[in-house]
């Protein structure tokens, strides 16, 4: 019985591939086969690009985010620069008065030393025509 089974199926199988049905169907297996490695390279595909979106994502949160703390940052570098404004220009009068000070002071002991220098030299002159006078006489 069961070689009885076993040579129907056989014919069957026969009669399948004679019609055309079996091919039809290992095509139509093929197809499908062939559908679900595209489908799941297209998943491979995506899943790999995900990785690089996410490091584009972050890299370009990351640049909008010191982009953000640049511009806060000249934002307070011009408030620091106007509120120490009046101080700087008090600094700088008083570095002007001081400097005005020193000025006359170098021209005082200029002057000091020029006087210094022509009674030295008036004093020379008097000596030495005191010592010419009693070389005379």
């Amino acid at each position: 019985m069961n070689k009885l089974l076993e040579y129907g199926r056989k014919a069957w199988f026969v009669i399948k591939v004679i019609t055309g049905y079996e091919e039809r169907r290992i095509r139509s297996y093929r197809l499908k086969l062939q559908e679900k490695i595209q489908t799941a390279q297209a998943r491979k595909e995506e899943l790999s690009k995900l990785p690089e979106q996410v490091i584009l994502s972050e890299v370009r949160r990351m640049v909008e985010e010191m982009q953000g703390l640049n511009q806060l940052l000249n934002e307070t570098e011009a408030k620091i620069e106007e509120y120490f404004k009046p101080i700087d220009e008090a600094a700088d009068r008083i570095m002007d008065m001081q400097m005005e000070k020193e000025e006359r002071e170098m021209e005082l002991m200029k002057v000091m030393k020029d006087q210094a220098s022509g009674d030295a030299k008036r004093g020379n002159n008097a000596k030495h025509q005191g010592n010419e006078s009693t070389t005379r006489y």
